[in-house]
C-alpha cells in the first residue's frame, strides 16, 4: 500500500512539473513575441533588445534541456544571471554612480568565476556513473 502511494505522489509530481515546465515555455514564447512587437512598432533594434531576446532563448533552451534530461544544469541560470546584469549595466549606466557600475560589473565577474568553477568541476570531479539495473 505504501508503495501504491509513493507511486501516485511521484507521478502527480511529475505531472505538476510537466505543467509548469509548460507554462514557463509558454510564457517565455508570449514574452519573445511581445519583444519582437515592440521592435516593429519602435521600426529599431536596440542592443538591449537582442540581449533581452537571448534571454528568452536561454530561457527556452534551459526548459529544453530540463524536459528532455530531468536535471537542469545550474551554469545556465547563471549564463542567464550574466546576460540580465549586462543588460541592466548597458541600460541604465549613465545614471548610475560609480559604485553601482563597479558592484555589478563585480558581481558578474563573480557569476563568470563561478560558471569556470562549475565547469572545472565537472570536468575534473566528475560524479560517479549510477550501476544500471539488469
Amino acid at each position: 500500500m505504501d508503495k501504491m502511494y509513493r507511486k501516485y505522489g511521484i507521478t502527480s509530481i511529475k505531472a505538476v512539473e510537466h505543467l509548469v515546465l509548460m507554462i514557463i515555455a509558454i510564457a517565455t514564447i508570449v514574452a519573445i513575441g511581445q519583444e519582437i512587437v515592440h521592435i516593429f512598432n519602435a521600426g529599431e533594434v536596440a542592443l538591449a533588445d537582442l540581449l533581452l531576446l537571448f534571454i528568452y532563448l536561454e530561457v527556452l533552451a534551459m526548459v529544453s534541456h530540463y524536459a528532455e534530461s530531468g536535471k537542469l544544469p545550474i551554469r545556465m541560470p547563471l549564463y542567464i544571471a550574466i546576460v540580465a546584469l549586462a543588460r541592466y549595466l548597458i541600460l541604465d549606466m549613465k545614471a548610475m554612480d560609480d559604485w553601482r557600475i563597479a558592484s555589478i560589473s563585480f558581481s558578474t565577474l563573480i557569476l563568470a568565476a563561478t560558471v569556470i568553477v562549475i565547469r572545472w568541476g565537472q570536468l575534473k570531479l566528475p560524479y560517479p556513473r549510477p550501476k544500471e539495473d539488469n
